[in-house]
């Protein structure tokens, strides 16, 4: 074979379509690596999003160092359970929301399914917002090289960006991953670039928290939330969506750390960026933020700012295309990602319109871990726990009446609403209405992902144990 042949081998390879719904991933299609699953990860995690997040850390009152040691031991206990569950992926070959089938029933997992697929929607619009901020916004990068568009381009940027995502994502995987592939390194390249010129332009200030007592812990609790241990739960209900793609001959650990690394290392970093950068006194507008600290570099600054949106949102609209299908409708996934991104587009339009995105995304964050936190126990139970880590394959997708896991398991619906009610009481968001009382007995102490976490699982485990610890016949090996 000539090299020109091999190279368009290796490019239909590349970017061939995938034509996998919800099945099973079979053996001879799994030929992803780890390394490719640190790239899809990292890609996912190296955007804007991240670095404005690393702004509430200031915002809340806290100091750099304050800030820097709840990013860093938050994501250290987030990316280590994300890190977990994308084993499950791996081993079995099977996407999360059919996985929940093995705890929730055949019929049952619909609940958290609709729940995921509403959850992909609404990332796909809050994503697309902050690069319109950071490009089109008051001083912006567009601001800096002399183009002052108005609310017109800001739309138009918008929409052009949700489409080459839509585009990607109904592709599917391969193209998902080697769009990565090629695109993060250099994204990466340019980060540390950006890292560098933050801390030697802005006056980073370390010290000075302007909270004490309860306010700090408080603040804490919230930042933890928000881009802490929050971060890496909010990642758990798509976790097994790629790595189904991995192939066998590589281990638990390998898969473990490449996917745990691919989401800690970004996000810790570009937080601590954000945070950094915040303290200089250039106010917590992430649009001013970037073009006060970065104006001499605004072109490749505006690569690194449109990449993270498509990186992270080709993601989404996947697996909001895969959550879909887990509800036993039978639809295209190009239908599925149209929807995906007419609803995602609503959601830009509302935090565009936003006075206070801030305040906006901490609201909206709260409201993912109350719900992914108590699913999570569950699962956990389940899978590590009671099945430990085997798995009828082939019954996850049998009719409710033949499933081996029945068609509605009552244990683990209860246990997850009683789970979400322990998430709510001790949930300290910004509306009053996501405010538990026993987090404002604790000064205002958000501790909604612990407590969902751990009432989820443990009344799983009692009212459920009985039924489930029962062996499984005849485990399938995918």
């Amino acid at each position: 074979m000539s090299i020109v042949e091999q190279e368009k081998r290796e490019l239909s390879e590349a970017i061939r379509l995938d034509a996998h719904g919800i099945e099973p991933v079979p053996v001879a299609d799994r030929d992803s690596t780890p390394l490719q699953q640190f790239w899809v990860w990292m890609g996912a995690n190296l955007a804007p999003i991240n670095w404005v997040l690393g702004t509430l850390g200031p915002i809340f009152g806290l100091s750099l160092i304050e800030t820097i040691l709840v990013v860093v031991i938050g994501n250290l206990v987030g990316c280590a359970l994300f890190g977990l569950f994308a084993t499950m992926g791996h081993k079995t070959g099977v996407n999360q929301m059919v996985l929940s089938r093995s705890a929730f029933g055949r019929r049952g997992a619909y609940i958290p399914a609709a729940a995921q697929l509403l959850l992909t929607m609404g990332w796909i619009g809050v994503n697309t917002w902050v690069i319109l901020d950071l490009v089109v916004g008051d001083q912006g990068l567009l601001d800096k090289l002399g183009y002052h568009g108005g609310q017109g381009t800001r739309y138009f940027v918008g929409m052009l960006v949700m489409l080459v995502q839509v585009v990607i994502a109904i592709w599917g995987f391969y193209l998902i991953r080697t769009f990565e592939k090629y695109t993060v390194p250099l994204t990466a390249a340019i980060m540390v670039a950006m890292t560098a010129l933050a801390f030697t332009k802005v006056d980073v200030h370390w010290g000075g928290s302007q909270v004490a007592g309860g306010d700090k812990i408080s603040a804490m609790a919230a930042l933890m939330t928000a881009i802490g241990i929050g971060w890496g739960i909010s990642w758990l209900t798509m976790s097994s969506d790629y790595p189904r793609f991995v192939n066998p001959k590589y281990s638990k650990k390998q898969v473990f750390w490449a996917t745990s690394l691919g989401m800690f290392i970004p996000t810790v970093w570009l937080a601590i960026l954000g945070a950094a950068i915040a303290t200089g006194g250039q106010g917590t507008d992430p649009a001013q933020l970037v073009a006060a600290a970065f104006g001499a570099m605004a072109i490749p600054v505006l690569f690194v700012v449109l990449h993270g949106p498509i990186a992270t949102n080709i993601l989404n609209i996947y697996s909001c295309s895969l959550a879909f299908l887990s509800l036993g409708l039978k639809v295209k996934r190009p239908i599925v990602a149209a929807i995906a991104g007419i609803i995602g587009t609503i959601v830009l339009v509302a935090f565009v319109e936003s006075e206070s995105f801030a305040h906006s995304f901490d609201n909206w964050m709260v409201s993912i871990v109350v719900w992914i936190s108590p699913w999570a126990g569950i699962t956990i139970v389940e899978y590590f726990i009671v099945r430990r880590q085997e798995i009828d394959i082939a019954g996850l997708y049998l009719p409710p009446e033949e499933s081996p896991y029945g068609d509605v398991n009552i244990p683990a619906i209860i246990a997850l609403a009683l789970g979400l009610l322990a998430g709510w009481l001790f949930e300290f968001g910004v509306r009053p209405e996501m405010q538990g009382p026993i987090a404002k007995a604790l000064d205002n102490t958000d501790l909604s992902w612990l407590a969902g976490m751990v009432v989820g699982g443990g009344v799983y485990y009692l009212l459920g144990g009985a039924r489930v610890r029962q062996p499984v016949t005849a485990p399938t090996a995918t």
